[in-house]
């Protein structure tokens, strides 16, 4: 299934030019065109789904398969110390393409960049309440 307003699904059908990686059944591997570091790769299912949830089993555990041979390259061909696996899913995790996709930004101690958070402190009875609740969304 495709969209033919979404910009993935363009690159996928060769509609907008993309500096390809990789490409297998499931993926396709580019350069990001607005790059956090050089290097910084997208992965994209080739098929429209709109987030981790929407992608299904296979596609799901190619995905694995194919982020770590990706990863692998960009770390050898940028020189990499590191890299961070960057995948949002919706408004508010900092999804503003509708289509799967996951970032590999290759990183080096000096770049820069900071993808890190305030850690917060769970109130009282916090970790057990969500422990139950997630248990029951597990095993219904």
């Amino acid at each position: 299934m495709e969209k033919t307003d979404c910009i993935f699904c363009k690159i996928i059908k060769g509609e907008i030019p993309s500096h390809k990686l990789y490409e297998d059944e499931f993926f396709i591997a580019v350069l990001d065109l607005n790059p956090a570091a050089y290097g910084h790769t997208l992965i994209i299912s080739k098929s429209h789904h709109e987030n981790l949830l929407d992608l299904g089993d296979t596609a799901g555990a190619n995905f694995i398969k194919a982020a770590q041979m990706v990863a692998r390259a960009v770390i050898a061909a940028t020189e990499a110390e590191s890299f961070n696996l960057i995948q949002n899913n919706g408004n508010f995790a900092g999804q503003t393409v509708f289509h799967f996709h996951a970032h590999i930004v290759p990183r080096k101690q000096i770049d820069g960049l900071n993808f890190s958070w305030i850690a917060k402190s769970a109130p009282k009875g916090f970790m057990l309440e969500m422990t139950e609740k997630i248990t029951r969304e597990l095993n219904p």
